[in-house]
C-alpha cells in the first residue's frame, strides 16, 4: 500500500470523512493546494470549492466546503469547513439561489469594503458551481 496519512474533514453539522489517504487537493484561499504524506506542516484559510481526497485504499471521495480553515501537521491534514457536504449531495438549485443572493448582496452594497468582499464570494461560488460541472 502507497504512503498515507489521516486526514479528517469535518463541518458544524457532521464529520464527512475520517480516513487514511494518500493525497487531499483541497480550495485554499490562495489556489487549490495538493497535500501528501510528509507535506510541511501549514495552515491556511479556504474559499468555496471541492476537496479531493484519495484514500489510500484507492478510493476516491469528493466533498464541496464552502470555506473554513486547513491545518496540516506532522500527525495528519485536519479541514474544519464552514459547511460541507459530499458532491453526489449537492442541490443545483440550492447553489443557484446563494448565487443570485450574493448577486444581491453585490448590487446592495454602499460600501466598497462591503462589495469587495460580496465580489469575491460571488466568484467563489460561480468557481464552485463550475467546478462541480452545474
Amino acid at each position: 500500500m502507497a504512503e498515507s496519512f489521516k486526514f479528517e474533514l469535518v463541518s458544524p453539522e457532521r464529520l464527512l470523512l475520517s480516513e487514511q489517504v494518500s493525497a487531499v487537493v483541497a480550495p485554499g484561499s490562495e489556489g487549490y493546494f495538493t497535500a501528501m504524506p510528509g507535506h510541511a506542516p501549514f495552515m491556511t484559510t479556504l474559499k468555496p470549492g471541492v476537496v479531493q481526497a484519495t484514500l489510500a485504499n484507492g478510493g476516491e471521495r469528493r466533498i464541496f466546503v464552502q470555506g473554513g480553515f486547513a491545518d496540516i501537521n506532522p500527525e495528519g491534514f485536519t479541514l474544519l469547513a464552514e459547511h460541507a457536504m459530499p458532491v453526489e449531495e449537492i442541490d443545483a438549485a440550492e447553489l443557484d439561489q446563494q448565487i443570485r443572493n450574493t448577486e444581491e448582496d453585490v448590487a446592495d452594497a454602499t460600501d466598497a469594503t462591503v462589495r469587495s468582499r460580496a465580489e469575491r464570494r460571488l466568484a467563489d461560488l460561480r468557481n464552485a458551481k463550475e467546478a462541480l460541472g452545474l
